[in-house]
């Protein structure tokens, strides 16, 4: 597909202005309008958005909307004027509602990404509107069951089976051993798009030797407990279980930068982790790249319902560590048999493997570093992610 399209990319900026969520989100916006499209934000969630500074929610939008504004005047000022943020579905933020409005009215795709975005009523019957699901397992699960403690279950899985495309970041769903329920859905496989321009200069120079291996990371991201098919599927706590004594095994520094539901703080920190505030690391897009260009490399485990169901799910974040050129040393979800490992890229199933794949990284740093460059850029430039997407939106087999 190499005709320009107007494309409407969602998110979740607004709703958690912080800088690791509008990494995840608003690449897609700029690459894609780096090809050429005619591309637009734009965030309906009809939910109070979270304020990083006062640390609760709140019905003020305006914290949010400036956050947006601040992203694309520093990292896209050419995008200045194609962001609109809804605020309760009722206040209008960036664009106003009529331009937006026309916006919908015209455009090709609509790119779900996330899907926690209402789909607006004024878009063309002929836009193709595309689910991209970014966290695997969870919402197939969500789907097949509707557990009553997820808020708007209801309305969120009609959402999705109104998209005319499916994607997903499981890039096993198609293998023998995946656990993922497919459900009726026809999924086509994609990842985490990376403007590598963004990234490649933070790579510059190495980190020191003493420098941690560190990640951000929330530890429980679920509001009650996902059952599917009499078994237990977890967040990402359970797993990090697995390296909690890595510190005392490795001569490195280790840091993990944590936020979310009851993390043990007290005994990471005596387990020999440096512990940091989570949110305050991320609170913008500059210091969440400081927070990476000042690291190591990456270790990090990941949900246990990646992990278990065999998805073949690749971090988004992590995409980030490579693109500033850091290795990564994290858990194997059957991402080794999609993407290759053992340089720059190294996963692990247990504490010890995770040991070994940090002293692998540091016998030979320099190598590692030079193999992360080019991975991101191999298989995570938004420039080669992004076209391969478009072209299966409009292939022929939909």
């Amino acid at each position: 597909m190499t005709s320009s399209l107007r494309i409407i990319v969602t998110g979740l900026v607004g709703l958690y202005p912080v800088g690791g969520v509008a990494w995840d989100y608003l690449q897609y916006v700029i690459g894609l309008a780096r090809l050429g499209h005619d591309v637009y934000y734009h965030e309906d969630t009809w939910s109070w958005p979270y304020h990083p500074l006062e640390r609760q929610n709140t019905a003020d939008g305006s914290y949010s909307a400036r956050f947006l504004a601040d992203f694309f005047n520093r990292y896209a000022p050419d995008l200045t004027s194609h962001w609109h943020y809804l605020h309760l579905h009722e206040t209008s933020y960036g664009m106003d509602h009529a331009t937006f409005a026309e916006v919908a009215r015209t455009a090709d795709v609509f790119l779900n990404i996330s899907g926690a975005v209402a789909i607006p009523e004024e878009l063309s019957p002929h836009c193709i509107k595309v689910f991209i699901d970014t966290d695997p397992g969870y919402n197939q699960i969500m789907l097949s069951e509707r557990f009553a403690w997820s808020e708007n279950v209801d309305r969120w899985c009609d959402s999705v089976a109104n998209h005319d495309r499916h994607f997903t970041y499981a890039e096993n769903i198609h293998g023998e051993d995946c656990l993922i329920p497919k459900l009726t859905y026809r999924w086509k496989t994609t990842r985490m798009p990376l403007v590598t321009e963004l990234w490649t200069p933070l790579a510059e120079p190495p980190a020191p030797a003493n420098a941690p291996w560190t990640t951000v990371m929330t530890w429980n991201a679920f509001k009650g407990q996902l059952f599917y098919q009499g078994v237990e599927y977890k967040s990402k706590g359970s797993e990090f279980e697995k390296i909690m004594e890595l510190p005392q095994w490795v001569s490195t520094s280790l840091k993990v930068a944590i936020g979310g539901i009851k993390a043990p703080l007290d005994r990471l920190a005596d387990s020999g982790w440096q512990v940091v505030d989570g949110p305050e690391t991320s609170l913008t897009p500059m210091h969440y790249q400081e927070f990476i260009a000042g690291s190591r490399g990456e270790i990090s485990s990941a949900k246990h319902v990646y992990v278990a169901m065999k998805s073949g799910w690749f971090s988004c974040r992590s995409a980030c560590y490579l693109g500033a050129g850091r290795p990564v040393v994290v858990q194997d979800t059957c991402l080794s048999r999609i993407i290759p490992v053992g340089k720059g890229i190294l996963a692990f199933s247990t504490g010890r493997e995770a040991q070994a794949a940090i002293e692998t990284v540091e016998s030979d740093y320099a190598m590692h570093c030079r193999a992360a460059l080019e991975l991101a850029n191999d298989l995570f430039s938004a420039a080669k992610v992004l076209p391969r997407m478009i072209d299966d939106i409009f292939a022929n087999d939909n």
